[in-house]
Formats: C-alpha cells, sequence, structure tokens
C-alpha cells in the first residue's frame, strides 16, 4: 500500500514497523502504517484508537477526517458498527 497526499509522514513512526506486524493490508494511515482496517476487529481497535484525544492529537483535523472517514467506510464494508463521537 502506497502513501497518499492527504496524510503527512510523522517522524515519531517507522512505516515499515505497521507493514511488518499486519502485513500488506490497507491501512487507514496508509502513509505511517497505522490503523489497519482490513478485518472487523482491526476495525473496531483502529476506531477506538483515533478517538483516543492523545492519538488524534498527533495528527491535524483535516488528516483525522480522512481516517475516520476510512474507517468508517471499512466499518461498513465488515458489518461493523463504530459509535460515533
Amino acid at each position: 500500500m502506497a502513501s497518499d497526499s492527504k496524510i503527512d509522514r510523522r517522524d515519531d513512526v517507522h512505516p515499515n514497523e505497521g507493514e511488518r506486524k499486519y502485513g500488506d493490508v490497507d491501512f487507514a494511515d496508509r502513509t505511517n502504517k497505522k490503523y489497519p482496517i482490513d478485518t472487523p476487529e482491526h476495525v473496531r481497535a483502529a476506531w477506538n484508537y483515533i478517538n483516543h484525544k492523545d492519538n488524534a492529537a498527533k495528527y491535524d483535523a483535516g488528516e483525522v477526517d480522512v481516517i475516520k472517514d476510512r474507517i468508517r467506510k471499512a466499518a461498513k464494508k465488515h458489518d461493523v458498527t463504530v459509535d460515533e463521537d
């Protein structure tokens, strides 16, 4: 999965770690390989993590919106209900 122009590269993250841990899967943050959204369990976890203030604070508001939108789409695909803020 390639990075995208909607989310900036973070200095505190090593994208290879995400790929090594989860494999070649879709991530809500494709640039930094964070928040895998390939299974129902990962979708639920991604939603919970991005809704923690300390995790969301590492992104600007627009990036958080992109990540949340990708998680919502994956949730629909995997028939997972996410609790909106």
